[in-house]
C-alpha cells in the first residue's frame, strides 16, 4: 500500500492506462491532486494505494483513498451513517476505492495489457480487505467503475471474512445525464431529433449570447497557459464560493499542476464579451469522450450556463466525433437538452452484518426507484430515433 502517488513510478502507473481511459486515472492528476493540498489527510483524504509488481515492475494498482468524511465523493451515504451512528458503528474512517472530486466513470483496477485481469483485481480486493480490517475501516466502496468491472465485483466479490468467497460486495445504482452521440454528423442533427417547439427553445437559448454580445471559443492542449490554469481556478472559485454545501476542496495549485502536467487532455470553454472573459468551463477529453469538470462566472447572463456547460460543448463534440459527454453529477434541466439518463455504478462491502443487511436493503429498494426515474427521464427527454427512419413510397 502506498501513502502517496509519489511512491509509484510515473511512468509505470501511466502504462497500466489504455487509450480510452479517463485522464482522472493518469499520475498526473492524482499527483496534483496530493501535492497541492487538495486530498490530503488534514481534509479527510488520506492516500490508500494498492499496487501489485513482479520484480521492480509494476503489474496492477487501484488508486484508494482512507476517508474520514463523505464529502467530495458524489455517491452520497450520509444516511448510512446516520444509520451506522444509530447502531453505535463508528462509519469512519471507510475505504474509498476511487478519486477524490472526480464523479465519472472509469475503471478502479488497473492491470498491465497481458496479465489475467480477474486474478490480479481478485489479489488487490484481498489486500484491500485485510488492511481496511487492520486500520479500524467500517467498510470498502468502490466508486463510479463501469458496468463490466461493477458487475464483476457484485458476483465475485470476497466473503465476509476476505477468504474469496462468491458473495460480499453489493451494487447500487445511481443516476447521471450524459449526451450520447449515435452518429451526428452537425448540430443539425442533433436539433432534429426534438419537436419543433424544443429545437426553438435552443436556438433562442443558445442565440442569446449573440444579442448579449458574448462569444464562446475552446481553448486546448498547446493553447493553453498559466493563464488558462489561473481562468479555471477562478472559474471553480466563483461557483463553489456561492454554495453553501462544503469548504472550497480545490486549491489554486491543483489547477496549475493539472494544465502544467497533462494539458493534452484538457479543454477551457472561454466566454467573453467586449474582450473580457466573463465565464466558462474546465473539461477532461480523450479521443472518444468529454468530460464536464467545472464552470463558473463573473457575470450572470440569461442562458449562458447551458451554452458554455452544455450547447457549446455538445456541438464541439459532434464536430470532432466524440461519442459521450459526461457533463458531471445532477442536474435534471439536462434531461430536455437531449442528455439521456444513464446508470451509475457503484460496489460496497460493509463489515458490520446489521448495518450491511439495512444498507443492503435501502440499495434494493433505491434501484426500483431509479429505474423508474430512468424511465420517466427517457419520456421527459422525447428523443426521436437516430437515424430517421426512412420514408416508405
Amino acid at each position: 500500500m502506498l501513502e502517496s502517488i509519489s511512491d509509484a513510478p510515473r511512468a509505470g502507473w501511466n502504462a497500466l492506462l489504455r487509450p480510452a481511459d479517463a485522464p482522472v486515472l493518469r499520475w498526473e492528476w492524482i499527483h496534483a491532486m496530493e501535492a497541492s493540498g487538495s486530498a490530503t489527510p488534514a481534509r479527510g483524504w488520506e492516500a490508500a494505494h494498492f499496487t501489485l509488481w513482479r520484480g521492480d515492475t509494476l503489474v496492477a494498482a487501484a488508486p484508494a483513498f482512507k476517508k474520514h468524511h463523505s464529502m467530495g465523493e458524489y455517491v452520497y451515504d450520509f444516511g448510512w451513517a446516520n444509520a451506522a451512528q444509530q447502531l453505535g458503528v463508528n462509519y469512519y474512517p471507510k475505504l474509498l476505492v476511487g478519486l477524490p472530486l472526480s464523479p465519472l466513470t472509469a475503471r478502479r483496477f488497473l492491470v498491465a495489457a497481458g496479465e489475467d485481469e480477474p486474478s490480479l483485481r481478485r489479489a488487490l480486493l484481498t489486500a484491500m480487505m485485510a488492511w481496511a480490517k487492520d486500520e479500524g475501516c467500517s467498510s470498502v466502496h468502490v466508486l463510479f467503475p463501469p458496468e463490466d468491472e461493477a458487475l464483476a465485483l457484485e458476483a465475485k466479490g470476497l466473503g465476509a471474512d476476505g477468504d474469496g468467497g462468491e458473495t460480499g460486495f453489493f451494487r447500487r445504482s445511481t443516476m447521471q445525464y450524459h449526451w450520447q452521440n449515435p452518429g451526428y454528423r452537425t448540430y443539425d442533427d442533433y436539433l432534429s431529433r426534438f419537436d419543433s417547439k424544443r429545437r426553438n427553445q435552443f436556438k433562442r437559448e443558445r442565440g442569446a449570447a449573440a444579442g448579449q454580445g458574448i462569444t464562446l471559443r475552446t481553448v486546448r492542449s498547446g493553447e493553453l497557459t498559466k493563464e488558462h490554469a489561473e481562468l479555471a481556478w477562478r472559474f471553480y472559485e466563483a461557483t463553489a464560493s456561492r454554495h453553501q454545501w462544503g469548504p472550497i476542496q480545490l486549491t489554486r495549485d491543483f489547477f496549475h499542476r493539472a494544465f502544467e502536467g497533462m494539458p493534452d487532455a484538457i479543454e477551457l470553454v472561454v466566454a467573453e464579451r467586449a474582450g473580457e472573459v466573463i465565464a466558462g468551463a474546465f473539461n477532461l477529453h480523450t479521443r472518444e469522450r468529454l468530460y464536464g469538470r467545472y464552470w463558473g462566472c463573473f457575470e450572470e447572463h440569461p442562458f449562458l450556463h447551458f451554452h458554455v456547460c452544455l450547447y457549446h460543448s455538445v456541438d464541439d463534440a459532434i464536430s470532432r466525433g466524440l461519442q459521450v459527454f459526461e457533463p458531471g453529477a445532477g442536474g435534471e434541466h439536462k434531461i430536455s437538452r437531449g442528455f439521456e439518463p444513464t446508470e451509475i455504478h457503484s460496489v460496497h462491502r460493509i463489515f458490520h452484518p446489521g448495518l450491511e443487511r439495512a444498507v443492503k436493503d435501502f440499495c434494493r429498494r433505491e434501484r426500483v426507484q431509479v429505474e423508474q426515474v430512468t424511465l420517466d427521464s427517457a419520456r421527459i427527454a422525447g428523443l426521436k430515433p437516430w437515424p430517421p427512419p426512412r420514408p416508405t413510397s
